[in-house]
């Protein structure tokens, strides 16, 4: 390490099931060691993720610590590598993946995100620190390099994996059968729910967003200038959509409302797929009519799946369709990001405003 470092570094940690508890720490800054690298933290994005654990909802500390380092949507930039390190460089732009895998035959194989046994790590949410300090060590095979041009948006590569994962493997489910897809519904207009517009409205499908803002805020603004109809569920509710627009092939659930999720099942068209990727706190117990939905799922071939987190290979993914969407609808990505707040500001970035839609936490300047 460069011999101007001091020996300790600011992060934001939690202490984990405390509402509230999130406050700066001081920890030792990663020494560059063999076969790893040390990041400089430049920008953190803050989802529900981090609110809900700040919140006291779920978290889990590192083995040692009585406290969590949050934050998992993060931009750095390669500061050191150690010995053997191949493929970056000091200066490279790097997003680092988020879960880290056990021992079950899906982590070994790459798949981390399958993972079978749930002994898996997850930076900033699960037994490991997160991103949210001004720098952290990392491993080559978890790091991806982002292109320069990509720079401005590019600590949207986390979410935007989210989302292409579950499109790809929606797809790849439906491979059973000659599936023809045309029509789609994405459920919540927040970070997940633009950035799956993206992607379907790139494959081509009509894209109908229902969610809470009002149809002129900046979500339905980007939303309408991708291609998409966007609707307030004030006065389109999620139990209404089929009626209103006839067969639905493709749904994706990001709200995280275990009702909207069980109204949706009853929404798919014949030969439907639902992607479930909202996380829900909680022990809700809610009314559904399961007998009708049993009934439409078997008669209509219908399919419904939980997608989590995502691998490399998702992440890698989200870089070829940043460049094609970037192509497509300039500065769209941008548009995303309502909010920089300084580093010293952080219990303001994790104050979530109805205006926003994605926060960063400015950490370093590039």
């Amino acid at each position: 390490m460069a011999t101007t470092m001091t020996a300790t570094m600011r992060a934001v940690a939690v202490t984990p099931k405390q509402p509230g508890s999130a406050r700066q720490v001081e920890l030792p800054i990663p020494t560059v060691a063999p076969g790893t690298a040390v990041m400089r933290v430049l920008e953190v994005g803050i989802d529900g993720t981090d609110t809900e654990i700040n919140q006291g909802l779920y978290g889990e500390p590192p083995p040692g610590f009585s406290f969590l380092v949050i934050g998992h949507e993060a931009l750095s930039v390669v500061e050191a590598v150690g010995e053997g390190v191949s493929g970056f460089a000091p200066g490279d732009l790097v997003v680092s993946t988020v879960r880290r895998p056990d021992n079950c035959p899906n982590c070994q194989a790459g798949e981390s995100d399958m993972c079978l046994l749930g002994d898996y790590t997850e930076r900033g949410i699960k037994g490991a620190h997160g991103y949210m300090g001004e720098y952290y060590g990392e491993t080559p095979a978890f790091m991806v390099k982002i292109p320069t041009a990509l720079r401005p948006f590019a600590v949207l590569l986390e979410p935007l994996s989210i989302v292409e994962k579950a499109t790809y493997q929606a797809w790849k489910i439906q491979e059973r059968m000659l599936w023809q897809p045309a029509r789609a519904v994405v459920l919540g207009a927040g970070p997940i729910g633009i950035l799956c517009t993206v992607l379907l409205r790139l494959r081509g499908l009509e894209v109908h967003v229902y969610a809470k803002s009002a149809p002129e805020s900046p979500q339905g603004r980007i939303l309408t200038d991708l291609g998409a109809t966007y609707q307030s569920v004030d006065e389109h509710p999620v139990r209404s959509i089929k009626d209103e627009l006839g067969q639905i092939d493709f749904i994706l659930e990001g709200t995280g409302n275990s009702s909207v999720a069980f109204e949706a099942m009853a929404q798919l068209g014949t030969n439907g797929i639902l992607c479930l990727t909202g996380v829900s706190a909680g022990n809700r117990s809610i009314e559904i009519p399961a007998d009708v939905i049993n009934l439409q799922m078997v008669l209509g071939n219908r399919v419904t799946f939980g997608s989590v987190n995502a691998n490399r290979r998702y992440f890698e993914m989200g870089l070829q369709h940043f460049q094609q969407a970037e192509q497509r609808w300039p500065g769209v990505f941008e548009r995303l990001i309502t909010r920089r707040v300084p580093f010293s500001d952080f219990l303001s970035a994790l104050d979530r405003r109805p205006e926003d839609i994605k926060t960063l936490l400015t950490i370093a300047a590039a």
